[in-house]
Parts: structure tokens; sequence; C-alpha cells
């Protein structure tokens, strides 16, 4: 046994090589075990039914004395090693057959016997194993002794004497060293399958001798293994190897053949091996063939005198020649610059492609931004377009910083407004659209319509628009004081109070922009969304109009304009509310409700002690019919007023809100009256001297529904002047 374990050691050091190349590759089928201890199974061999080819090719693996060993139940001798091909070939013979090594036992002994005997043999027909020609050798062992090898299946004998000079038992003896002294070798010839032994002596003394005599076949590869010393006597089985083939039992046609990269090659036995082709490994009899060898990879199949110098091809490798360092420098600078030239024509296609993706990218933004239709409205009317700038992104952008969160103005549900400086030094406000709708967008594009054909002191200036980005940009002059809102219902130090001039003054300044948008621009002009949060004011508090879009311009024989309703709660006419038709009074009627929260400081929409929703409107009739007038006031208007023009507004606000339009005054009447109440000064009496403002009739109020917040959608005016509380469809 110990003798074993060093060979196998030995046989195993020996093919390092050419495992780690057969490893490489499949060579069982798939989801098969490929091995048993350190016993490759290539197909056809297999442990299960699904894995080997017949019965034939059945491995069993078991474990015996703590080691897995690997057995062929067909012919019942146990497996030392499976090769698809003779590995000592160092493969540059590649037409070699499958072989099989086994444990073979010793054939025959004579070692009580006075004649010549026959004890057994080894019969293994009928298989697709024989024995092998070229690696199995005939011994014999023995003083004096003729030993003979016999078979019927082809009709073979085979022979050979061994010489003794005494009469003593056989020692130790060297096997490599076997020339015809105590032992004798000869070969075998091929195609053997049945084997039997007989002995002879070579003298008439010998016959009656009882020396152990022993015939065998034996591997040369284990015959020829140099300082290992075996004795004989203490062996029972020696390694002994088969030649194997499965054609009969695989047909393979040529053109399959190739696309394995593999032959088949005919034997003296009527059959064929297949065999992988030179440069390639695997296993022939899989569908997946052969693959090639890596040999650069492979010091020992790596000829190449500089091993760097390989290069792989199917099959075989090439071994390139050594370039001079003048060729390789002139090779390195060469390549540099090659793709130096290379990478500069990949970055300017590169950056061409970017450009023109850029370019057809801002195409659509300001198509889908209504592009088309600015253009179309700007080329039909009479405006001043020539004094807006057509603003590209990157300016825009970089104006604010990359649209960043700190530069905002004001916030809301359709567009947030920021504050930016040109590269020119100037200070802007810039509206970007939230959301990219259909709604939105009109509203963008009439915004620029609108403002394009006005030119007033008291409406915000448009500067310019950019529609080449996701969402649509416009740019204004930057009023830095912020809202008539603010400064009504969000007093601190940021907002200082209002003087009850301010408020005249400021009430003045937006009926006059109203006058002009009605009246003296070129189409009258609706701004549809007039309230405090929608009234700027600059540094010095002069008033700027703001938020376009929702306005519409009107024919000059037309009175109105149909739409959905839209609005702010508590500034939307009734009127409106009812009929869908917008008339220059619904404006007026707006106005009136600032003119309303100048006089009391309270928002269009408030809680009252029952928490219920009342409007600033309903309010402030009902409290002026009550004779309450006085009692409503600001603070501020009560502390520094004048008495008959606070009465003369509050008057003026009475009949702007008036519930039939065609009663409203008109926003020139409200502007000349306004004008009128500034000039005026005469001697302030206490209000408690005064009569309160006459109740003029205001229309049946009691009989009319009042708008509640259940009528439309509510929400508290944005501290933008951009931001119309509702959404609305035209």
């Amino acid at each position: 046994m110990a003798v074993q374990v060093v060979m196998r050691i030995t046989f195993l050091l020996l093919l390092t090589t050419y495992e780690l190349a057969e490893a490489a590759a499949p060579i069982a089928k798939p989801n098969c075990s490929d091995s048993c201890g350190d016993i490759y199974i290539p197909y056809p061999f297999g442990k299960t039914t699904e894995c080997y080819l017949n019965y034939w090719f059945k491995i069993v693996c078991n474990e015996t004395g703590g080691s897995l060993k690997a057995f062929l139940p067909s012919i019942g001798m146990e497996v030392l090693e499976i090769h698809l091909t003779d590995p000592y070939n160092n493969y540059y013979f590649w037409n070699d057959p499958g072989l099989i090594r086994l444990n073979v036992p010793i054939i025959s002994s004579n070692c009580k016997s006075l004649s010549s005997g026959n004890i057994g043999g080894v019969d293994i027909s009928g298989s697709p194993f024989y024995f092998s020609s070229y690696r199995d050798k005939f011994i014999s062992v023995g003083c004096d002794n003729l030993a003979l090898m016999t078979s019927i299946d082809p009709m073979v004998v085979v022979g050979c004497k061994s010489n003794c000079t005494d009469k003593s038992m056989i020692e130790d003896i060297k096997l490599k060293n076997c020339l015809g002294r105590k032992c004798c070798i000869t070969t075998i010839p091929s195609g053997i399958q049945v084997l039997n032994a007989s002995f002879r002596s070579i003298k008439e003394e010998n016959k009656v001798s009882e020396e152990c005599k022993y015939a065998f076949l034996a591997d040369d590869k284990w015959l020829s293994s140099e300082d290992i010393t075996y004795k004989v006597q203490s062996l029972e089985y020696v390694p002994v190897v088969l030649e194997w083939t499965a054609s009969e039992f695989i047909t393979v046609d040529s053109d399959e053949l190739r696309r394995r990269n593999s032959e088949g090659y005919p034997t003296l036995y009527e059959t064929k091996y297949y065999y992988c082709l030179k440069g390639y490994q695997g296993n022939p009899y899989l569908p997946t063939g052969c693959q090639d060898i890596n040999e650069c990879e492979n010091k020992t199949l790596n000829k190449c005198p500089n091993k760097s110098d390989c290069v792989n091809t199917q099959g075989s490798y090439n071994c390139n020649k050594p370039k001079s360092p003048v060729k390789m420098a002139i090779i390195v600078i060469c390549s540099s610059l090659g793709a130096l030239f290379l990478f500069t024509i990949i970055w300017c296609l590169y950056r061409m492609i970017k450009k023109r993706n850029k370019i057809k990218l801002k195409k659509k933004f300001f198509k889908k931004n209504g592009g088309l239709l600015l253009q179309q409205q700007l080329s039909s009317n009479d405006n001043n377009v020539q004094n807006t700038k057509l603003f590209n992104s990157k300016e825009l952008k970089n104006a604010t910083n990359h649209f960043n969160k700190n530069r905002i103005l004001g916030k809301g549900g359709q567009s947030t407004v920021y504050k930016g400086m040109l590269a020119d030094g100037r200070i802007v406000a810039i509206k970007k659209c939230n959301t990219v709708d259909k709604g939105n967008i009109e509203k963008f594009i009439n915004e620029i319509i609108i403002l394009s054909q006005i030119n007033h002191r008291n409406v915000v200036k448009l500067l310019g628009w950019c529609l080449e980005t996701e969402v649509p940009l416009l740019v204004y002059e930057f009023i830095p004081n912020g809202t008539l809102f603010q400064y009504i219902h969000e007093e601190n130090e940021e907002f200082p109070l209002l003087t009850w001039d301010m408020r005249l003054r400021i009430a003045t300044e937006v009926a006059g922009a109203l006058s002009y948008l009605h009246s003296v621009a070129s189409l009258p002009i609706y701004h549809r969304d007039i309230k405090s949060s929608n009234i700027l004011l600059d540094d010095k508090y002069r008033v700027k109009v703001a938020d376009f879009g929702t306005s519409r311009s009107v024919a000059i024989d037309q009175s109105h304009v149909t739409t959905l309703v839209y609005g702010t709660f508590g500034y939307l006419d009734p009127e409106y509310f009812q009929t869908s038709q917008f008339t220059e009074k619904s404006d007026v009627y707006s106005f009136g409700v600032v003119l309303v929260e100048l006089l009391t400081g309270k928002k269009p929409v408030f809680l009252t002690r029952s928490q219920e929703d009342l409007s600033l409107s309903t309010y402030f009739i009902h409290s002026v019919k009550e004779n309450r007038l006085f009692d409503i006031l600001d603070t501020q208007v009560r502390k520094d007023g004048n008495k008959h023009e606070v009465m003369a507004i509050a008057n003026l606000a009475q009949r702007c809100l008036h519930l039939y339009g065609k009663k409203r005054p008109t926003m020139t009447e409200i502007m000349m009256e306004l004008e009128g109440v500034q000039k005026i000064s005469p001697a302030q009496p206490n209000f408690e001297e005064l009569d309160y403002v006459r109740n003029e009739e205001m229309g049946p109020w009691n009989d009319i529904s009042i708008l509640s917040s259940s009528s439309l959608e509510i929400g508290e005016p944005s501290s933008s002047f951009v931001l119309p509380l509702l959404s609305h469809i035209d």
C-alpha cells in the first residue's frame, strides 16, 4: 500500500502541467462530477447514469482507508488514472488513444508447483478496452524460467526467459535493470483483450525447484521509475494501462469533428478514437469539443526566448521578434500622436454633436413653451417688442446662481420669482414656471403679449423672456419694496406703516394704471386679477401693477370677454361670477376691494368670531349701512387721515362695490376723483362732528347670495406679485 501511495505522488508531480491544462477545459458533462478524489473522470466515463455513456464506462467512487478510490465495475478493477490522450507525449503526438490505468493482479504464480502451471488470467473481451501494446510490458520474475503469455483472439504467444547463477530465492530486484538475469521483459502485440500465462523450466534440475515464479503485465512507466526498489513477492497488484475507444458507441461526422477542433483516428480494432487537434485541449466526445490552449500563459509550452514576446493564435502561438529601442520609441511616439489626434477628433465630434443636440433641445423647448404662438401674436400686433430682449438660458442661470433657493423672492403654485443680477449689473426679477402645462404656458405667453403693448410708469416693465429652457422664464425690472399686501397686513420693521397720504397716493397711481389699460392702450386691456398682492412698491413707494398672466385684450367695440370664472376669492366681481362675462367694471370691483383694504387694514377674506369666512366687501357694505364706518377704519387711517378725504374714499369704494357693474364708476372717473381728493385741503373737523357716509342704494345685497368659501377655491394671497391663487381654464 505504501508503495502505491509513493507511486501516485511521483506520477502526479510528473503530470502537473498536463493536469492543469486538462482541468482548464470541461471534460465531463454539464452538472456531472469530473473527479473521484485526485482522479479526473472525463466523459464518456461518469459516476451516475446521466453522466456516463454506458455500463462499460461506469465509475464507482468508494471511500476506502480514509481516501476515495475509483473502480471500474464492468471489469472489476481499481482505477488509477483516466486520460483522453497519453500525457507523456508532451502534446506533440496527438493521435494517441484514450488510456485508463488500472491496478491488475499478477497473472500467474508457480510458488508451490513442481511442474509448469496456469493459475489465473485476465479476460476483458467484449469491452471497449485493450491492453496497450506501447505502454504495457510482459514481465517474468524467477530463475531459469521460461514464461509464456497466450491469447486466443487474436492468436498470440509471447514469452521471455531469465537465467540465474545460483538457486537462491529472488531477493530485492530493481526492475529497471531487468535484463534477463532473475527476470525478463518483452513487448506485447496490439489488440489483446484475453491474457493467460504459463511457466516452463529451462534446466532439468530446476523442475523440482520450489522457487516462486511470477508472470504479469505492467506499465513500463511504472517499471522505469528510478530509485524505487520493489519486492516482487509483496505485490498483489501492478499498474496496467488499457487503451479505450467509444467510437462504436458515439458516431461523429467529419463536419462535427471540425467544429469540435478534433479528429478521428482509425485503430487496428476496426474502430476510431477521437482526439483534440494540436494546440487544443478539452474532450472531443462532448459537444463543447476542444478549446484553444493559450501557450503564452504556460511557461512549459511557451518556447519563445522572451516569454513576453509570445502571441497566442488558434491552435498555436507566435514569437514576435524583439524590437530595437529606436523602433520602440518611434512606435510609442506615433501611437501617442495617433491617440492624441483620434482623441481630438472624437472630442470635436462630441462637442459638435452636443451643440447640435443642445440646439435641437432649445428648439423643442421653444416650440413646447409656445414660442411659435408668441411669434405669431407679436407679428400681428403693434407693440413694443423692440424694447424687450430674448435672453438665453445660460445668462439667466448665471444671474440666479443656477436658480439658488436663497434667491427666491416669492413662490406660488404656478411659478416662482427669483432675484437675479445680469452681466451688466442690473438687478432683475426672473419668473420661472413651476410646471409645464398648457394653461401655465398660455399665461406666460399672454403676459408677454400684454406687457409688450404697455408703456406706463405704474405698470411693471417686462425686460425680456427665455423660452428655450424646459419651462418658460420671464425677466422683469426688480421692484425692491415688496407688495402692498405686505405693508397692509404684515406690519413689521421690514414693512413700515403706511401713512394716509401714502395710501391715497398708492390708490391714485393704481387707478391711473388701470385707467390707462382700459382707455389709453391701443387695445383695451382687462387685468382680471387686481389685488393688493399684485401691486408692487418701488424704492420710492411708487406703484407698479404686476401679474398680467390672465389679462385680456379686447376690441374697441367689445364690452366684455366671456371666460370660465377665474380670480381670487374676496376680489371677484359677483356679477362676473354669475354671468362668466368679465367687463372693465369687474376690474373696478376688485379695485374697490383694494380701497377697502387701504381703509380698514383687513384682509379681503377674514374669520369672524363665529369662525365663519366673511368677505371684506360684504363686511364693509354692511358696516356702512349700519353707520359704523369709522369703527372699522385702520388705526393709522384714524390717526392721521383727513376726515373729508376718508369719507370721500369710503364713498368711492362703496360705489366701486356696487352689485351692478353699470352703476360702478369707470377707472378714469375713479382716477379723476382720487386726484381731486388729493388737491382738496379743507379744515379737518373731528370724526364726532361728521355725518356718516351717505347710504346710497347698493342693490339687493340681502336678496343675493354673497360669495363664500364654498363658491371658489380659496387661498391666502401670496407675498409674490406673480402668484394668483386660483387655477383657471380660459
